[in-house]
């Protein structure tokens, strides 16, 4: 137990230190040969009302997420009342933020959902769920924008087109996988598994029983995942319906401080769509929080948007925002629940109870 307790403390520091090194590469990358002053010029003309509002809009995508769980956990019974459920999206959103591939995020909200007394397999039910429909959501918003808006995509997105097409394919193999295990369990169990033999059999992979007993307790969850799905399909339609206004709401965040340099030209869509875009094209890539090229591909996406002179300080705020300020609010909520359980409020409060 203590070897695998020094394990779990070795990874998180290793997750931690790569995290911190590809920030400062990307700090390094955004701010190495601009003239910091005159971007603060800049900066000053940013109105105080679109900062503000780009901060709500921000809150709200995540805060979002916690509605949902709450939402569904509530229709399974669960014990966690709504801010509780709105921590454990700050929490996801930390953990997701720094892992590559933004892996480390459910596992930790599972962890405080258990914590919290929430049943195990309620709590795997709802992040599962709410998870599928954020995937199936982008995925539909991508492939209705490669349908209707095709010619101008390409365009704005030049080089990193291709990035598009791959970050698009990922997200809908992905939910094609999760729908396949959700409908056809045995079959994916066997495929998986066949895959991870043939993996053995070129040495990529160790064989190892723990392994295999985690694609049988991943599939036997999604099992459970399409049971809820069919009987309670007036929640799910809500959850699918709140999903696109959330991810619509991150989404028009650049809208916001578009206006907010006083720029016109550009229509709130077609800034949407675009800002839409970098998302899909990076959310699959291993490197946590997409740091660097997020950056990179917002640059040359909304050149034509922003404008060289506007470029770079609406990358700082808006990015800024988005991100980082974001990962600096989930700390303070980590933070928050590390004191609320170590000083004695957490038990005060369930014996007023």
């Amino acid at each position: 137990m203590k070897d695998g307790q020094r394990m779990k403390k070795r990874k998180r520091l290793i997750e931690i230190l790569f995290f911190l090194a590809v920030m400062a590469l990307s700090f390094y990358t955004v701010f190495h040969g601009q003239d910091i002053r005159q971007i603060w010029e800049e900066l000053k003309k940013l109105s105080a009302f679109s900062i503000c509002a780009a901060i709500v809009t921000a809150l709200f995508f995540v805060s979002a997420e916690g509605i949902m769980i709450f939402y569904l956990l509530r229709a399974l019974g669960g014990k966690s009342g709504i801010l509780r459920c709105i921590s454990y999206s700050f929490i996801g959103f930390f953990y997701s933020g720094i892992t590559p591939s933004a892996t480390g995020g459910q596992p930790m909200q599972l962890y405080y959902l258990k914590k919290d007394g929430n049943s195990l397999a309620d709590s795997s039910v709802v992040l599962m769920v709410v998870a599928l429909i954020y995937k199936f959501v982008l995925v539909v918003w991508g492939i209705l924008m490669l349908l209707f808006w095709h010619g101008p995509l390409k365009s704005y997105l030049g080089r990193y087109f291709g990035l598009y097409l791959l970050g698009l394919a990922l997200n809908a193999g992905l939910v094609a996988i999760l729908l396949g295990v959700m409908l056809w369990p045995e079959g994916m169990k066997g495929m998986i598994r066949g895959v991870e033999s043939l993996l053995v059999f070129f040495r990529l992979l160790k064989p190892s029983e723990e392994r295999k007993e985690k694609v049988s307790r991943f599939v036997g969850g999604y099992q459970n995942a399409i049971g809820f799905l069919i009987a309670h399909k007036g929640k799910v339609c809500f959850v699918a319906a709140f999903t696109c206004l959330q991810r619509a709401s991150v989404f028009v965040l650049t809208y916001i401080i578009y206006r907010g340099f006083h720029l016109e030209g550009t229509g709130m869509l077609a800034i949407m769509f675009l800002q839409a875009s970098v998302y899909i094209a990076v959310d699959m890539l291993p490197v946590p929080g997409a740091q660097g090229i997020t950056e990179l591909m917002y640059r040359s996406v909304f050149l034509p948007v922003f404008t060289q002179r506007y470029m770079m300080p609406s990358l700082y705020v808006t990015r800024g925002i988005s991100f980082y300020f974001l990962l600096l609010v989930s700390l303070v909520v980590i933070g928050g629940n590390w004191v609320f359980r170590n000083t004695g409020f957490s038990e005060g409060r369930k014996r007023k109870e």
